[in-house]
Order: structure tokens, then sequence, then C-alpha cells
């Protein structure tokens, strides 16, 4: 590896066996010639995710395998993914496969070009032409469409898994089981501008989605609460002075 990585790519997986491996290639495909990393966070998985993994490790000079002892959840993956990231960058990926490895590089570029705003954490990923069926994508579209009202976050896809910010930024969030649905909001709260790109949605390959659509909506209305009562609660001191 070499010693200064300007892209740490995170990827939590739970039983993605048959699709995590693939997900790897694709991603060192995508990033050739680069300064990357990639992290992924095996979350206790219960088939081979884990042992597909680190046999890649010798073809992948870049993956690194870390692996919880015990099941904690997509937010608590990334989580673990950006702490032990070396690069200022972070793009995160869900293990599925769904989101495109090669929208990376284009999140990359509008967060780090030379114009970006002032302050600008995160752009994140706004899925076109889901690949999702007809009863997913209407309990997404409600409970997206109740969320952006609520929070006021411009985010029309917070379920999008690819997004690319500066771990400095997020490593300020407070952390909360779930909170990579909200991260827009927490940018935001925290003084740091978001900013959206379109980019691909595929099938899910092999597996199944962790998630019902009850007990999707369910878990984002109570959380929901949860980040509308962190926005009330946030002072800015409007930057700060060494004096």
């Amino acid at each position: 590896m070499p010693e200064t990585i300007e892209f740490s790519i995170v990827v939590p997986v739970h039983d993605e066996a048959g699709n995590a491996a693939n997900l790897a290639r694709e991603i060192a495909a995508v990033l050739d010639g680069r300064s990357y990393e990639m992290i992924f966070v095996d979350d206790a998985s219960r088939d081979d995710t884990r042992a597909e993994l680190a046999a890649l490790k010798a073809e992948l000079p870049a993956l690194r395998l870390v692996g919880h002892r015990k099941n904690a959840g997509q937010s608590r993956g990334v989580r673990t993914g950006v702490l032990a990231a070396r690069a200022p960058i972070v793009g995160t990926l869900d293990g599925d496969g769904q989101n495109d490895p090669a929208d990376l590089p284009r999140l990359y570029a509008k967060l780090t070009r030379a114009d970006a705003p002032p302050h600008l954490g995160m752009v994140a990923g706004k899925r076109t032409k889901r690949q999702d069926s007809w009863s997913k994508r209407m309990a997404s579209r409600l409970a997206n469409n109740i969320r952006k009202a609520a929070l006021k976050d411009g985010a029309d896809d917070s379920g999008s898994g690819v997004k690319v910010f500066k771990r400095e930024a997020f490593l300020l969030l407070p952390y909360f089981d779930h909170m990579h649905r909200f991260m827009a909001a927490l940018m935001l709260r925290e003084g740091y501008a978001v900013e959206f790109l379109e980019v691909n949605h595929r099938h899910r390959g092999a597996g199944r989605s962790k998630y019902t659509n009850l007990g999707r909506l369910a878990a984002n209305m109570t959380d929901l609460f949860g980040v509308m009562w962190l926005q009330s609660r946030a002072r800015s001191p409007g930057g700060t002075d060494e004096l």
C-alpha cells in the first residue's frame, strides 16, 4: 500500500456471499491507477462473505477486511470503516452491489473541485431508475418525502448508499443506529454544505434485502423524531479563532 492514501472506500457487508467479492473487483477496476484503499467491514456475517473477501486479499492489495465480533448494523459498519480509513476523503457503497462503483470518481471530483462551495462536506448520490420492486420504491418515496419536509435537508434519496464525504466532517456527526440515512441533515447541522448527484442503480445479485418495507418505514419515523430533536438542540459558534 502507498504511504499516502487519497481515497478510502468503505463497504459494510452482512451475509453478502456472492456479491461482496465481485464488488471488490469492480472497485479495483474503477479506481485502478489512483491512490486508494477499500475497507470491507463484515458485520458478523453468517455465510461465506468473510471467507470470500479474505481469499481476495492476495489478488487485491488495496483490500482491507475488518470484522465485527457481533452484528451491529449498517451504520456501525460505516463508522467502523471510517475510523479505520487512512484517507481524508471517504466514499461508501452498499455491499449488495446495487450501487455502481463507477459513480465514485464522479462524486469525488464534485466534492474536491476547485470551485466547490466553502465547507462542502459531502456529495451524496441520488438513484435514478431504481431497480427495486414497486412496493419498495413507494415506501421509500413516502419516507423520503416526510423526512425531507421535516428536516429540510434537500435530500430526495436518503437511502442511497453511494456517498463521498470528508472524513473529518463525518467524525463530527453524532452516532446512532441508522444514522447513515440522515447524513445530509447531520452534515448541515454541523455547518457543512451538502450537494447531490444522480447515480446509477442496479439489480441486486445474490441474496436478498435485509429490510422489509414496514420495518424500514417504522425505523425511519422513529429516528426522524430523534434527528429533529438534535436539530433543535444545535448551537453554532460561527467558527473558531485561536487567540
